[in-house]
């Protein structure tokens, strides 16, 4: 997300971050570059005046024009406007409320709403520490019962069964009375989703909304439909009382403008965004950490919590005490590292969160397909036992034979193993205690000079 106006936006950011002294004409210049790239990431016209005011009006003030590093003053003033329109800081879910706490999900159809009720739910239930249970209440599309049927057993938490036969307000209070039998926390309601702002169906779920009084009422809408998006919230704002905002598809978004429209229009917090198709892809939606990646200052806190949720903690442990006892790290550690990573998203994942990435040359980007860690495990899962132990047996005739195992090339196992000998290196440096060793070894294994390590 955010691809296209952190391109427009480094290169005015780069020109100022160096200025010794600023003018009004230079400042006048850059509001420009931030108008344009605001206009053109999808943002509602509104936000885009109201945001280049409040940068004008404090730009040219003390704050940027007195300031001993004038540029880098700008870049905060713009820093914290970006942050308060998108709402200032994270808003946490409700949950301090007698069980169970009722989650009701609404939102048009097709905007993702199903898939993120069972990622809430796996989020609730893994970084919460909560037991939940998820109902549908779309009685419309019995495939949509069916589908959270499969995606609550996927994420292990608790399903109610429903059928098309039944009211969903019946549907909804029965679900309430099993989830306190059941010492549930939290009950996570998926609707019917709406084609249009239909009269007859907002007036169904406003009904819904009354019999089962929910603690949290979320909206769900695509982000790849721009400013529509916050236009669509407001309409839904205005029928129920919305406390927050989820935004769905945000990977396949490159504008960003739903996510800088939705609090200035709608005046509800977006609570989460959707990343992806599986289960885990839903993030808590921090505003100041959005605006530093939106200006390619990265975003290393997420990628410091991601590190830490998501990196199995026992293998790494295990790895590094067979180490320091002068253990050999051979192909399956390697495997087990490349996994790892891809539970994080891969290379293209990790990047995205990395300061200074807009920097990049745009063909170098483009190297990464999202393709190369599970190319390397496979690669790595066409040796055998004893050559993955062992990698001083990989002659050319087995390599051949991996390469036509993998369905890749010999060159591609060379490369592989080349990545392998630098891996070797840094974590013989790590057991030796080495730290600027084990640090050169680690840029060597990112590419050295700004070529991807893996194609």
């Amino acid at each position: 997300m955010f691809e296209s106006l952190t391109q427009r936006l480094s290169g005015t950011i780069t020109k100022l971050r160096g200025r010794g002294r600023l003018t009004e004409e230079n400042i006048r210049e850059a509001t420009r570059e931030v108008r344009i790239a605001l206009l053109e990431a999808d943002v509602a016209l509104p936000v885009v005046q109201a945001l280049v005011e409040r940068i004008k009006v404090r730009a040219v003030g003390q704050e940027v024009l007195k300031s001993l590093t004038p540029g880098q003053a700008l870049i905060k003033v713009v820093r914290d406007e970006l942050t308060a329109v998108m709402g200032a800081q994270s808003s946490d879910l409700a949950l301090n409320v007698p069980a169970p706490a009722v989650i009701l999900m609404a939102g048009l159809q097709g905007a993702g709403k199903t898939t993120t009720v069972a990622k809430l739910a796996k989020h609730l239930k893994e970084r919460r520490k909560k037991k939940v249970m998820v109902v549908s209440a779309d009685v419309y599309r019995p495939a949509a019962i069916e589908q959270l049927k499969t995606l609550a057993e996927r994420v292990d938490v608790l399903f109610f069964a429903s059928d098309a036969s039944q009211q969903p307000e019946a549907i909804v209070r029965a679900a309430i009375a099993d989830a306190r039998k059941s010492f549930v926390d939290v009950l996570i309601v998926d609707t019917a989703g709406r084609t249009s702002i239909d009269a007859a169906m907002m007036a169904e779920i406003k009904a819904l909304h009354a019999a089962v009084n929910p603690v949290e009422t979320l909206f769900v809408v695509d982000s790849m439909t721009g400013q529509d998006a916050a236009v669509t919230a407001k309409h839904f704002g205005e029928a129920l009382p919305l406390t927050g905002v989820v935004l769905t598809k945000t990977d396949g978004d490159a504008r960003g403008g739903a996510a800088l429209s939705v609090r200035y229009v709608t005046g509800k917090p977006i609570k989460f965004i959707g990343t992806g198709e599986k289960p885990d892809g839903l993030d808590v939606f921090h505003p100041d950490r959005v605006a530093s990646r939106i200006l390619d200052m990265g975003d290393v806190l997420s990628l410091v919590e991601q590190v830490e949720q998501q990196v199995d903690k026992d293998k790494a442990q295990k790895l590094a005490e067979r180490l320091v006892k002068g253990k050999k790290f051979d192909l399956n550690d390697m495997r087990d590292q490349l996994e790892q990573m891809q539970n994080m998203g891969g290379l293209s994942g990790l990047m995205d969160k990395l300061p200074g990435i807009g920097q990049v040359p745009e063909h170098v980007k483009a190297q990464v397909t999202g393709k190369e860690v599970p190319r390397m495990v496979a690669i790595i899962n066409s040796m055998t036992k004893k050559e993955r132990r062992n990698p001083a047996l990989l002659n050319g005739s087995r390599r051949a034979r991996i390469a036509k195992g993998s369905g890749l090339t010999p060159a591609d196992v060379n490369k592989l193993m080349k990545q392998y000998q630098q891996m070797e290196k840094m974590m013989g440096k790590l057991s030796g205690g080495g730290m600027k060793g084990l640090m050169r070894g680690m840029q060597g294994m990112m590419g050295g000079r700004g070529g991807m390590p893996f194609r």
